[in-house]
């Protein structure tokens, strides 16, 4: 769908699409960077990471994994394969902190049921809420 900005919005299924396509690759990221340190350390350690130990860590793996990739091209490996890119509103880069703003803002956009991706089907451009208030978007690359 093409706006008046002159920019290409891919539609909220190539989006999904996409989420979903992250996830598995996400799942190789997370049992590298994540299981695997945590089964050494138990072996070695002979008991468990606490809980919030391993919640802490979850967060901050996935935090460099999107806010890296997203500040460095705009696009995650499962953006790339579906030809989505992050941009400002101007449609430039994205900085860091915007990175890091959409990304603390996705976790209560997905936790609330996913009512910020439902706004995605009432908002006039078709943006998730976290988009919209992070003042980024996704466009076709």
């Amino acid at each position: 769908m093409s706006f008046p900005d002159g920019f290409a919005h891919p539609g909220i299924l190539r989006r999904i699409a996409a989420m979903c396509y992250e996830t598995l690759l996400l799942s190789g990221v997370l049992a590298v960077s994540f299981i695997l340190p945590h089964v050494l350390l138990a072996g070695f350690a002979h008991r468990a990471a606490p809980a919030m130990a391993l919640w802490a860590h979850l967060f901050l793996v996935m935090l460099v994994y999107f806010v890296g990739f997203w500040s460095h091209g705009g696009q995650t490996l499962a953006m790339k394969t579906w030809r989505i890119r992050l941009v400002t509103r101007g449609g430039r880069a994205i900085r860091p902190a915007q990175a890091l703003l959409r990304y603390l803002l996705c976790w209560p956009s997905l936790a609330l049921g996913g009512i910020g991706m439902a706004w995605a089907l009432v908002d006039r451009d078709g943006q998730f809420l976290h988009d919209r208030i992070a003042g980024t978007r996704l466009i076709t690359d």
